[in-house]
């Protein structure tokens, strides 16, 4: 029996993890797109729950850095970064419902070479940005373009690293902000998880009607943490199954695979992220397995596990996870 079988999704979904009609949003279907997350705009595509959507997205820089030559200041309209297909109108979905998102594959797309990594002026983990100020001057801006295929990621002659592509930036609509799309917080936006991958279901809550799913950012791997603000971003072909968990409540994006389940938070500091994404975690433990609180905090305090997504990002995010063996 496949572990998809006894999901959140498949257990509780309104479509019970069945596939329903097939979808495409291809860049010329989605046309313009977005940069911030919110409720006013017109939805590119309406589905029933358990539908199967292959999207089309941009890289982050929306293709824009063709060479390494190039100076992404030149190029780049800051804060029009990070584009995002969508919104999809979820038919059903309502304020305290869940959508549920299973990533089905997620390809690169487009002339080689597809990735591109760069250092950007005042941007990343270990310089100077505006909201960790000094009067260090910046790094010079660099560029390097990357072969990827579903094999590797070809660094070098001689380094091959593996492709391990994931959602960047997915998320649901705020019921009334509208929120850039650099930023991530209680309706997902730009984690930069690793974790939100082929395999694994997302779990994003619903602020308004419909859920207007965005999506975007794909990258073909990258190191915990986003070290440099950049990771190897591509453009991309990702297929999902959109579900629709009725009352499923969870205040946070929560994530299963097939061995774990885990809550995401996003803050500024690091640690109230942390907080955030252990805080859920608790109270769902607690109520899935009968546990009081204090026994799941106990509990976690000796089997969570923490994965840094970004540490560059308007907020944080990190997400905190528990084996499913223990959840009995």
């Amino acid at each position: 029996m496949s572990w998809f079988e006894t999901s959140i999704m498949n257990r509780k979904g309104v479509a019970k993890g069945v596939e329903g009609a097939r979808h495409k949003i291809t860049i010329e279907d989605q046309g313009t797109f977005h940069y911030v997350y919110g409720p006013y705009v017109d939805p590119v595509l309406e589905v029933e729950p358990g539908a199967v959507v292959t999207v089309e997205t941009h890289d982050a820089f929306e293709g824009k850095i063709k060479e390494e030559v190039s100076n992404p200041s030149e190029h780049l309209n800051f804060p029009f970064l990070n584009p995002q297909t969508g919104p999809i109108y979820v038919k059903g979905a309502e304020k305290g419902d869940a959508l549920a998102v299973r990533i089905i594959s997620i390809k690169p797309r487009g002339p080689q070479p597809v990735g591109t990594t760069c250092l950007l002026t005042e941007f990343g983990g270990l310089v100077a940005t505006g909201d960790t100020a000094l009067l260090n001057p910046p790094l010079p801006e660099k560029v390097k373009k990357i072969r990827v295929d579903e094999n590797g990621v070809y660094w070098s002659d001689t380094v091959t690293l593996p492709y391990e592509p994931f959602i960047g930036t997915i998320g649901t609509a705020p019921q009334i902000e509208a929120i850039s799309s650099l930023q991530p917080d209680y309706y997902g936006g730009n984690m930069d998880l690793p974790d939100v991958a082929p395999g694994s279901i997302i779990y994003l809550p619903v602020q308004t009607e419909g859920g207007f799913l965005y999506l975007g950012d794909c990258h073909a791997i990258q190191g915990d943490g986003e070290l440099c603000g950049v990771a190897l971003e591509m453009p991309a072909t990702v297929e999902l199954q959109v579900d629709l968990i009725k009352g499923h409540g969870n205040s946070w994006p929560q994530l299963e695979t097939e061995d774990r389940m885990m809550f995401i938070g996003s803050a500024r500091p690091m640690e109230d992220a942390a907080r955030i994404a252990y805080r859920e975690l608790v109270r769902w433990v607690a109520a899935e397995t009968g546990q009081s609180e204090a026994d799941a905090y106990m509990l976690l305090t000796m089997c969570g596990k923490v994965r840094l997504g970004n540490m560059v990002d308007p907020k944080y995010s990190i997400g905190a996870a528990i084996e499913k063996k223990y959840l009995t």
